[in-house]
């Protein structure tokens, strides 16, 4: 339990951060959500689309420090490759 002054604002800082990231987490998951499907039901325009509205979602959770540079990248790189292999 938190007993200094400095140590319970620093408990209520993560809280704050914890459900902000949690949202913004959901909010990736869900554009890449789309992406997957789209992929899945075999529409290579659709899956493009949704793969770019997806890209500044992730790089925008980079930057706000919620995943790593490398970690999208990698997704982003995925899915590419697989929207490729769509005849």
């Amino acid at each position: 339990m938190a007993n200094t002054l400095q140590s319970k604002k620093r408990a209520r800082q993560n809280a704050r951060r914890l459900s902000v990231n949690k949202a913004r987490r959901s909010r990736i998951r869900t554009f890449l959500r789309k992406v997957e499907e789209a992929i899945a039901s075999g529409d290579k325009e659709a899956a493009q689309n949704a793969l770019r509205t997806a890209q500044p979602e992730l790089m925008r959770g980079v930057s706000k420090g919620v995943f790593n540079k490398n970690t999208a990248s990698r997704k982003m790189s995925r899915l590419a490759s697989r929207i490729k292999l769509i005849g």
